[in-house]
């Protein structure tokens, strides 16, 4: 009421013919002026549905998921999942190397050497941060390697830790309650999602015999 008894004094006091029609237009204005802040807030709201959305995964993915380990190892979402499962377990340090592997081999050439070191620091050498469970053989054979850094120097050690995780972790991951809920979760959206499918369908069936 303010900004009207504002806008309305200003342009009032002005000796113009036209005034009352300059006032119509100044408080039209202001009465169609967006509230930016109100719009803001909604198109983080609809950001934050849409992510809420594709947070969980669909029941095709937990379907896969159950195929194969090669499955749930190269899926983003599977690696989230099963990553939650293996902190429950305290051995997330194994994803942790199997991915950082990954990431390595895509490095420029320049940055290998460097790259290189810090993964054999944090997982490979004794007593690291985040130490992997590699035989003494292997372990050796990744340090030798990271002295000529390659994109294949940490092959052998991926594949032994991919191996673990595929014949102990994953196995329990399967039996978990945290596959078995989100099995269930992914079954009753899926029987949702068909019966929405065919509503729609004999909607659509409804309308053409009419």
């Amino acid at each position: 009421m303010e900004i009207f008894s504002n806008a309305f004094h200003s342009l009032s006091s002005r000796p113009s013919p036209h005034s009352a029609k300059d006032i119509k237009h100044k408080i039209s204005f202001l009465l169609q002026k967006p509230d930016h802040h109100t719009s803001h807030q909604s198109q983080i709201k609809e950001k934050n549905y849409a992510a809420a959305a594709k947070s969980g995964p669909t029941a095709a993915e937990v379907k896969k998921w159950k195929e194969s380990f090669n499955h749930v190892i190269t899926s983003e979402m599977g690696r989230t999942v099963f990553g939650n499962f293996l902190k429950s377990e305290f051995s997330k340090e194994n994803l942790d190397f199997w991915v950082a592997c990954e990431v390595y081999k895509k490095s420029a050439p320049s940055k290998m050497a460097n790259r290189s070191k810090q993964i054999y620091q944090q997982h490979v050498e004794a007593d690291a941060t985040n130490e992997v469970n590699l035989d003494a053989a292997t372990r050796e054979e990744t340090k030798k390697n990271v002295e000529n850094p390659c994109p294949c120097c940490f092959d052998e050690a991926q594949q032994m830790i991919y191996t673990l995780m595929e014949k102990d972790s994953y196995r329990r991951f399967l039996n978990s309650k945290l596959i078995q809920d989100l099995t269930g979760t992914t079954a009753a959206q899926e029987k949702k999602e068909r019966k929405i499918s065919e509503g729609a369908k004999n909607g659509q069936a409804l309308t053409g015999g009419a």
